[in-house]
């Protein structure tokens, strides 16, 4: 279900009303999010004589690559500067997220900016924040709903090879490599027209997935090899890391991207789940397949959402008592589970 009340914002851009544009996306940002801001950003570019980039954190250093990374502002490494840019923005797109708490502390500003705020987004449940909505939850990406915005509303030929990358990096990453469950035929179509308009999708797939680091591989052999746990009766893969693991392998921000997947890769597993200690707090990572509403899970038990088949949550508890809530929360699910 598409809700697209932009039209007046499409015209004010068409008019060259807007001077200064902030992006930003949500915590420790993914390919879908840094792919769509990106995309946008060299888009607007052709209306906006200032359009910046701003995450409210760092991100995995195999998205370094992405045209027009360099220009993008950290707010933890330059937060009044950023702190600025948003004060000072006639709009400030919201991209892949939906709830300005997703944004940390730097959802507190773009809340009091006095620029328009704009939503793309396609996870269930948004927040009302914005005054103008591009949102539709059956899409694959955010990446997706950016390049159909700007065809439907500019023309495609406003997309050159550098958003072309951008945009495809999202599609390739949100869909897992096109091998989710959100993959379909018109996903396929829109990434051959990506090609099309320049993306090069060999490059872009070695840039994302053929770059890291010895220590990632060890962390995930290690992971198979010692803490991966099947909870059977359930149906249920389990990984769980503390903070003397990930030190032990220098853990840096994107190294346990995609691990979470290799329990959904095992004969009779159909939910899959990562809890690391992020000292802060606990983060989880969900994924199941079929039917399981690994959102409704998330979001009942560990102040998550998300995806039906990816999602996320939180717990503000030890690890230990994190992964005791979780074997006894899986259980309520255990004949639904055993029945996909």
């Amino acid at each position: 279900m598409l809700i697209n009340n932009t039209s007046a914002l499409v015209q004010k851009i068409k008019d060259r009303k807007l001077t200064s544009v902030v992006i930003t996306t949500h915590h420790k940002p993914d390919g879908d999010a840094m792919g769509s801001t990106l995309g946008l950003c060299a888009f607007l570019k052709h209306f906006v004589s200032d359009v910046v980039v701003c995450t409210p954190t760092d991100y995995s250093e195999n998205l370094f690559w992405l045209p027009g990374n360099a220009d993008v502002l950290d707010f933890e490494a330059v937060p009044d500067l950023v702190a600025q840019k948003v004060a000072l923005a006639d709009a400030v797109f919201c991209l892949d997220f939906n709830r300005l708490s997703r944004i940390n502390q730097l959802g507190d500003l773009v809340r009091e900016s006095k620029g328009v705020k704009v939503m793309m987004d396609h996870h269930l449940e948004p927040e009302e924040f914005a005054d103008f909505t591009y949102w539709n939850h059956q899409a694959s990406s955010t990446c997706e709903l950016v390049y159909l915005w700007i065809k439907d509303a500019f023309g495609a030929d406003f997309v050159d090879a550098d958003i072309a990358t951008c945009l495809y990096t999202g599609l390739m990453t949100d869909t897992g490599n096109f091998q989710h469950n959100n993959t379909k035929p018109f996903t396929l179509r829109l990434a051959a027209d990506l090609m099309e308009h320049g993306a090069n999708h060999l490059d872009i797939h070695a840039n994302i997935y053929d770059v890291f680091s010895l220590d990632r591989s060890k962390l995930f052999g290690y992971s198979l090899y010692k803490k991966l746990e099947i909870i059977p009766e359930c149906r249920t893969a389990l990984i769980h890391l503390d903070r003397d693991e990930l030190r032990k392998f220098n853990v840096q921000t994107g190294d346990t991207e995609g691990l979470v997947n290799f329990g959904l890769g095992l004969k009779d597993i159909v939910f899959s789940v990562l809890i690391i200690d992020r000292t802060e707090r606990v983060k989880m990572s969900f994924r199941s397949k079929g039917t399981f509403p690994a959102n409704e899970f998330a979001g009942k038990y560990f102040e998550g959402g998300g995806h039906r088949n990816a999602a996320g949550g939180q717990s503000t508890d030890t690890l230990e008592a994190t992964v005791a809530k979780f074997r006894q929360a899986v259980l309520d699910y255990k004949l639904e589970l055993q029945a996909i």
